[in-house]
């Protein structure tokens, strides 16, 4: 059974920094496809960043300077590191899994099967 943890979460003020982390288990992720989503209250789940261990990463636009993804595919863990953080970043973050994701629709949320509860950021 797959299962992906999210860690790394909390609350920062403005241009602050934190580091989110996302234990896979259940099935080798090595070559797989791997992101991170947000979802604030009352809006819709958007891609943050995915990352496919072969390929280079992708960002939306709003996180792009600032956000680093990372894929440690010998330990089955993804990474987020985030910085210049901003009111707007506040919302629930989840890392999701998928066997094989096309490089332009790895920001799509029904593009993956596997999600994480997700862990909170909050930027005041």
């Amino acid at each position: 059974q797959v299962q992906l943890v999210e860690s790394g979460g909390g609350a920062v003020q403005a241009g602050g920094s934190l580091g989110l982390s996302c234990a896979a288990s259940g099935y080798a992720f090595s070559r797989n496809c791997m992101a991170w989503f947000r979802q604030a209250p009352g809006k819709d789940r958007e891609g943050v960043a995915a990352s496919e261990i072969t390929g280079k990463p992708r960002f939306v636009e709003s996180a792009k300077g600032r956000f680093t993804i990372s894929h440690d595919g010998a330990k089955n863990m993804l990474y987020l590191q985030m910085n210049n953080l901003k009111p707007e970043d506040t919302a629930m973050y989840h890392c999701a899994a998928e066997m094989f994701v096309d490089y332009r629709k790895r920001l799509r949320v029904d593009e993956y099967t596997y999600w994480g509860q997700g862990t909170q950021v909050t930027v005041s």
